[in-house]
């Protein structure tokens, strides 16, 4: 799974990238900075995988990755090639959810394009540019409808009727993620891969004063995203850089407590990221590797066993499942045995977060 950063240039992309990833893209106070998408693998803190960890004792551990893709700023008029617009719109496509940043810090020697702070502005001019890419993709697939509705094709004609209605909401200024729709057009939709459909994380990049409370600014942007049904953090991206420098532990949360905060900003961002992303994890746990797998929300026991190899799915007979609550609570797996938590569940049964899961397969 993919999530893409995007915002102005100057709002502080970049080094949120730096604080997320090992990865280290160039971070610099001028615009179109970043020349080719930033990619990094980035882990998924959970406190689960660590204490089976602790209880096992494996050869290996392997953490849940999401894949953050750093995007150059976009600037009034991307949608018509100004800037980097058209290459970097691109790569947002090829995204699954988007990590919207914006500006909500002063700082004289950190300049704006457009010269003042103001978040919602600059939410407004990307929403803008994604707008008008998504209506120039509509228009096209319309066109190709229009086509086939002439040759008399059933489902062309109501591809025609949704398409029209799409473009008219789009029109009014709104994202098509909050385009109400059938689950007919939904499939339409989905198909497309608009950019405004994707779900997204606003995050309000603060200054450092401003990193436990937030600010005005952050206040208006909160506002703005509960009407959407959007998500919304706020992290001081350039403090979080210095405290990812330190290389101990207890220096990052001596750090951390000085400023009054339980936990450090990117993790904060990366668990939404994955929320945002309507994911959960399950573990396998054995001497030879503890590891978090990550499987869409609601995936059933054949599905989850893909994500480990297509033979699974294809051949599952059973999985034997354990609640990481009574794993933590007894030990051991044969503690959870000998107890008899441990649950035995078919092909119908949905995965729930946390599940430490062994799969019984045949091909």
């Amino acid at each position: 799974m993919k999530c893409g950063i995007v915002g102005l240039p100057n709002v502080g992309k970049s080094t949120l990238f730096n604080c997320l990833s090992s990865a280290k893209a160039q971070a610099a106070n001028y615009p179109f900075c970043t020349i080719e998408p930033n990619v990094g693998q980035v882990t998924v803190p959970d406190a689960r995988l660590e204490r089976l960890s602790e209880l096992v004792n494996p050869q290996k551990i392997q953490p849940a990755n999401v894949e953050i893709v750093d995007i150059a700023g976009l600037v009034r008029g991307a949608s018509k090639g100004e800037g980097l617009g058209n290459q970097f719109l691109a790569t947002i496509r090829e995204t699954n959810a988007i990590i919207h940043v914006l500006r909500c810090f002063e700082n004289e020697n950190v300049t704006h394009v457009d010269g003042s702070i103001d978040p919602i502005r600059d939410k407004e001019t990307i929403d803008i540019e994604l707008q008008f890419k998504d209506l120039d993709t509509i228009e096209k697939r319309l066109d190709k409808a229009k086509k086939m509705a002439k040759s008399g094709e059933k489902e062309a004609k109501l591809n025609v009727v949704t398409l029209e209605r799409l473009i008219s909401f789009v029109m009014e200024g709104r994202n098509a993620r909050a385009f109400e729709r059938s689950e007919r057009e939904s499939d339409l939709v989905t198909e497309m891969q608009l950019l405004t459909d994707k779900p997204v994380l606003y995050l309000c990049n603060v200054d450092e004063s401003s990193a436990k409370q937030g600010n005005s600014f952050v206040d208006r942007v909160r506002l703005m995203a509960s009407k959407e049904g959007a998500g919304c953090l706020h992290i001081a991206a350039s403090t979080e850089s210095d405290i990812a420098e330190l290389e101990s532990y207890d220096e990052k949360q001596m750090f951390l407590d000085e400023l009054g905060l339980a936990d450090a900003g990117v993790n904060r961002v990366i668990r939404a990221a994955y929320e945002l992303l309507k994911l959960q994890t399950y573990f396998t746990a054995g001497e030879k590797e503890v590891r978090a797998w990550t499987i869409k929300k609601e995936s059933t026991a054949p599905q989850a066993a893909g994500v480990i190899h297509t033979d699974f799915e294809k051949g599952f007979i059973r999985a034997e499942v354990i609640s990481f609550q009574d794993f933590d609570a007894l030990g051991s797996e044969a503690a959870v045995k000998e107890a008899g938590k441990m649950r035995v569940e078919g092909k119908e049964y949905i995965v729930q977060d946390g599940d430490v899961m062994h799969f019984r397969f045949n091909v």
